[in-house]
């Protein structure tokens, strides 16, 4: 996603902003998607818009899990735009 290399790759990144999110993650690993978010202008705008989708749908949902066939979407979605983002780097490279 930017021109300069990462110790983690954007791919990765993206792939662990949930698990970020919710506070899943160990510490070293937080670290290093931080220091990765500062230097990335792109991941960071990325993360931006994922920590705003968490907090909507936490407004609007509550506790309440998504449905099934909403989360099997939202997940093929995502997938998708990884893809997207992957073969961007390549190119990028």
């Amino acid at each position: 996603m930017s021109e300069e290399p990462h110790a983690i790759p954007c791919s990765e990144v993206l792939d662990k902003v949930y698990a970020y999110l919710d506070g899943e993650l160990e510490e070293t690993n937080c670290a290093d998607i931080r220091q990765h978010l500062e230097e990335c202008a792109p991941c960071l705008e990325e993360y931006g818009l994922e920590e705003a989708v968490k907090k909507v749908l936490a407004k609007c949902c509550g506790c309440d899990p998504a449905p099934a066939q909403l989360r099997a979407r939202l997940l093929q979605q995502l997938a998708q735009a990884r893809l997207g983002m992957g073969e961007r780097e390549t190119v990028a490279d």
